[in-house]
């Protein structure tokens, strides 16, 4: 009979770790949070809103492939969108929440090393391997997600958007709240939906899901990422909501291949 890998503890014990466990992360978070304030002024303009501006890398790729129907010219070297701000305490709020946001992001590989160190106790040796790739696999595809988001799902989005017309009569003026708001949900968001894989792995290693049970249910799970891909698109228009919710199924076809049978 194999044996764990520590002696048995007791549920206030596990409490206590637990505790810890998340005093550790918190201290973690404020203090990337200090020096992501610190640094957010030479960072904000050219990464932030980088994709306000025809200079953005994407936009410059795109541009070199020529017109794409239905698509804007991003071709055009004078696409320039200015982010106005209306409110009083806006620039400073920003400041600080999107300090928090990148402190979390920052802190996310700190954080799943302390999630394995609280459960890797409970685990068997032979256990312990397949998890910890699990955990490493998760932490890849956390930063894979949040890239996607911001150089492709939010910037080619944001474009769109910005360039719609229905009527030359009006005049385009983005807030710095509506700005921010969907850059944070559409980046870091994306980030978290790239976990599905390991969720996927880490409910089959339980024995709770399979590979045939993830294709039977195909259908039902479209259904349920087109309602996750609307929850996630701040706007709620059709051609964002689409340009989600392609990821979010690819990622579940990942997760069949992933899953054992």
């Amino acid at each position: 009979m194999k044996e764990k890998a520590n002696p048995e503890m007791s549920f206030w014990g596990h409490l206590e770790v637990l505790r810890w466990s998340i005093i550790r992360i918190a201290a973690v978070v404020v203090v990337l949070m200090v020096f992501c304030f610190m640094a957010m002024p030479y960072i904000f303009d050219a990464f932030v809103l980088g994709p306000t501006s025809s200079d953005f890398f994407l936009y410059k790729w795109l541009g070199k492939l020529g017109g794409l129907p239905l698509m804007p010219d991003f071709s055009a070297s004078d696409y320039k969108v200015d982010i106005i701000n209306i409110n009083v305490a806006t620039q400073f709020m920003t400041h600080i929440t999107t300090s928090f946001w990148f402190a979390l992001v920052l802190s996310f590989p700190y954080a799943i090393f302390e999630i394995w160190r609280f459960i890797s106790p409970a685990l068997y040796e032979n256990e312990k391997g397949s998890l910890r790739s699990a955990f490493l696999f998760g932490t890849f595809m956390f930063f894979i997600g949040c890239a996607v988001g911001y150089c492709f799902i939010f910037p080619f989005t944001f474009r769109f958007l910005t360039e719609y017309q229905l009527s030359t009569e009006i005049t385009n003026q983005i807030s710095l709240n509506s700005y921010m708001g969907s850059f944070l949900m559409m980046t870091f968001i994306m980030g978290l939906v790239f976990e599905m894989p390991l969720l996927a792995l880490v409910l089959s290693k339980m024995g709770i899901i399979s590979r045939e049970f993830l294709k039977k249910y195909r259908r039902h799970a479209v259904v349920v990422l087109l309602v996750l891909a609307a929850a996630i698109t701040p706007t709620g228009d059709p051609f964002t909501l689409m340009l989600v919710f392609l990821p979010l199924y690819l990622l579940y076809e990942l997760s069949i291949l992933l899953v054992r049978r």
